[in-house]
């Protein structure tokens, strides 16, 4: 089923009205709700204004592909990913009034347990240490300041140590200029022992190692940070020469185009194996943010894989990462995790085992 009329399929299923009253976990995906209790496991009572009155249940987890087959190299699956993780309703204040933003409505752990596998962060020197904060005229300041990076890359460690068979990747906007405190501050949070190390990442578009040799030797985080000088510095892979990204933001928001980002090389430059798609605006507004997570980040997927050289996106960056109109960002997601592992329409039409175009006729089987 093309992108654009898989996104028809899941924004008309996702609107249509509740059949019958439900409560008590048993409302399915596009029944009316009052709170999450009422619905399935998997699914949040959220509103979308854009779409229908009211609450309805929709999609809020995302599917384990590794269950699926962890067989393959890391660059043959698709991760969600959270711009702006740290940003996020539930940090509370810790430099007194905050006057920015948020991005995210979930804790980072929360986000990792709901299927989230990689976080944009933004690291800053602030008060000594380093911290996660949105930039004011480059800087951080108490009014743009989140909390301090050790406090989330803890929670981190939490998720990797308690889910062995899981791989977290983190995109570091990094504006740190004490030396070696990033490469302490991953020594510190306890993270070392998972390091993905850069020599063992591909250079020149070849495949990633297997997920299951990488579980195995449990390298299981995956960093990348914007400046180039730490790879060579502190053993931080330089983005840029792994990754290729599209515009960020308004600037990126276009029907119909795929730009790519100033730092990245081109998106159909295949001597960089994976690629990052970024789909939000640049003002994050919660209850606009449900149209863009759906039949419009279908449309920005097909086009992005055809500007890319035919590849898939690997991660997909958005903001308020539940919000949708019904299957949302995990449909998306599923969608690209089908076509990278087995060439079909849905992760979950794939046989578990398999990687060749091998599809189910019924999911599940």
């Amino acid at each position: 089923m093309p992108l654009i009329l898989f996104a028809v399929f899941l924004t008309s299923s996702a609107v249509m009205p509740a059949t019958s009253a439900c409560s008590n976990g048993q409302c399915k995906l596009g029944d009316e709700c009052s709170s999450d209790a009422d619905c399935q496991s998997g699914l949040s009572c959220l509103s979308c204004s854009e779409a229908f009155k009211g609450k309805r249940c929709i999609r809020s987890k995302a599917t384990d592909q590794f269950e699926i087959t962890n067989s393959l190299p890391f660059n043959r699956y698709a991760f969600l990913t959270t711009h702006n993780s740290f940003a996020n309703e539930e940090e509370p204040h810790h430099t007194g009034i905050r006057l920015t933003f948020v991005n995210q409505e979930d804790s980072v752990m929360k986000q990792l347990n709901n299927g989230v596998r990689a976080l944009m962060l933004d690291t800053y020197d602030f008060k000594g240490d380093v911290w996660l904060c949105h930039s004011f005229g480059g800087k951080c300041h108490d009014f743009t300041a989140f909390w301090l990076a050790i406090d989330t890359l803890k929670q981190v460690e939490a998720y990797l140590s308690a889910n062995p068979s899981e791989i977290v990747t983190l995109f570091l906007e990094d504006y740190v200029e004490t030396p070696n405190a990033l490469s302490k501050l991953f020594q510190d949070a306890g993270l070392m022992k998972y390091w993905f190390p850069v020599s063992s990442m591909p250079r020149n578009g070849e495949d990633w190692p297997l997920v299951k040799d990488m579980v195995a030797n449990n390298q299981r985080l995956v960093v990348f940070t914007s400046k180039e000088s730490k790879q060579e510095s502190e053993g931080i892979a330089y983005q840029w020469n792994y990754v290729v990204e599209n515009q960020y933001g308004d600037d990126g928001e276009h029907l119909g185009e795929c730009s790519k980002r100033g730092e990245s090389a081109p998106l159909d430059d295949k001597t960089k194996s994976l690629v990052l798609i970024n789909h939000f605006h640049s003002i994050p507004i919660k209850e606009l943010v449900c149209e863009d997570n759906s039949a419009r980040l279908l449309s920005m997927l097909d086009t992005c894989h055809g500007t890319a050289g035919n590849r898939w996106a690997n991660f997909v960056a958005v903001n308020y990462y539940k919000r949708s109109e019904g299957g949302g960002v995990f449909q998306a997601v599923d969608k690209l995790n089908g076509q990278l592992l087995c060439g079909c329409d849905d992760v979950h039409l794939c046989k578990p085992g398999s990687s060749s175009a091998t599809c189910s006729a019924i999911k599940g089987q």
